[in-house]
């Protein structure tokens, strides 16, 4: 088939226009990344296509040596893929200039420079970003009032702690306004305060930029993501939302008192098209509905079975943990 130039123009912009707003509706877009760190070594990252809507906080999960870092490398623009394509903001692959000021990134073993203070660094930082002197003093403020170290702006760094120099590198990551920052182990060597507090700042991210977010901490995770991408041996293994991945639509896990009678079976009876299973150690009743809609008016009709028993409801959980989801892929 062959087309005139009139067509061939119409052609490309219904094309360009598909590609446009597909790219719009995600911060990121990878498609097929391929990246090995030897002419004839193992792939770290292999076909690995994902996407990370815009406004959202997505956790990155994965055992040690899955890809995590590469992945975060390769779209930081440290590292360069064999091949696919990565899609940042709209922009393209990384590029410094036409992402300046747009786009933040904590390396997992970021390290400072232990001679500056806290307010010199950050805002070295910042205005490498773009910004005038008094733009880059008003972030920097922002930017350590956000991990609570308003009262170390002029320590110098090697006069911190662990768990300090890590919330100074990640204010380098929050600094101004990105639309997309990736953190790797941000919680790594914080206390628990320190880690609820540094929560805090992230979830109040929500909606203003996006958040990628790598962690082993998947209580963490599941408390601040609403996206969730996981990775095996450098491929994707699922990603969507942490309701689809965790089954908090589909899924109630049932714990009930000792009992003698089948419960699967009478509860079956009444609901076939639901599928239950019984952990008779853990004593947890697993119901698994065709859909959400139909699991508040089970509900009631479980309870009701399980009372006519005298089989005590000790607790009830919609869906899975999402280690035990995260467990159930690896």
């Amino acid at each position: 088939m062959y087309l005139d130039h009139h067509e061939y123009c119409i052609l490309y912009d219904r094309i360009s226009s598909v590609c446009s707003e597909k790219s719009m509706r995600n911060a990121l877009q990878v498609e097929g990344l391929n990246k090995r760190y030897t002419r004839a070594g193992p792939w770290v990252i292999q076909n690995f296509s994902c996407h990370v809507p815009y406004g959202s906080i997505c956790g990155i999960i994965g055992p040690n040596g899955a890809g995590k870092t590469t992945l975060y490398s390769l779209i930081s623009g440290f590292l360069r893929p064999n091949s696919g394509s990565i899609n940042i903001l709209g922009e393209g692959s990384f590029d410094p200039w036409k992402l300046r000021g747009k786009m933040g990134v904590l390396p997992q073993d970021a390290e400072i420079d232990g001679r500056h203070t806290c307010f010199d660094f950050l805002q070295y930082m910042a205005v490498l970003q773009g910004m005038s002197s008094q733009q880059a003093k008003r972030a920097t403020n922002q930017a350590l009032g956000a991990v609570n170290l308003l009262e170390r702006a002029q320590d110098k760094v090697f006069n911190l702690s662990h768990g300090m120099r890590r919330r100074v590198a990640t204010a380098s990551a929050l600094l101004g306004k990105p639309q997309l920052v990736l953190l790797d182990e941000p919680m790594a060597g914080l206390d628990p305060v320190q880690a609820s507090s540094l929560r805090d700042v992230l979830l109040q991210f929500r909606g203003k930029g996006t958040l990628l977010v790598s962690s082993h901490n998947l209580s963490e995770l599941e408390r601040i993501c609403d996206w969730l991408i996981i990775i095996e041996n450098g491929q994707l293994v699922q990603q969507g939302t942490v309701k689809d991945i965790m089954k908090g639509e589909t899924q109630v896990q049932w714990t009930i008192s000792d009992h003698s009678v089948d419960i699967c079976a009478l509860i079956s009876a009444k609901l076939p098209n639901h599928i239950f299973s019984y952990d008779k150690k853990q004593r947890i009743l697993k119901q698994e509905a065709p859909s959400h809609n139909t699991l508040d008016s089970s509900s009631l009709v479980i309870g009701k079975i399980l009372s006519d028993n005298n089989i005590a409801i000790q607790a009830c959980h919609r869906g899975m943990t999402l280690e035990s989801s995260v467990l159930e892929k690896l």
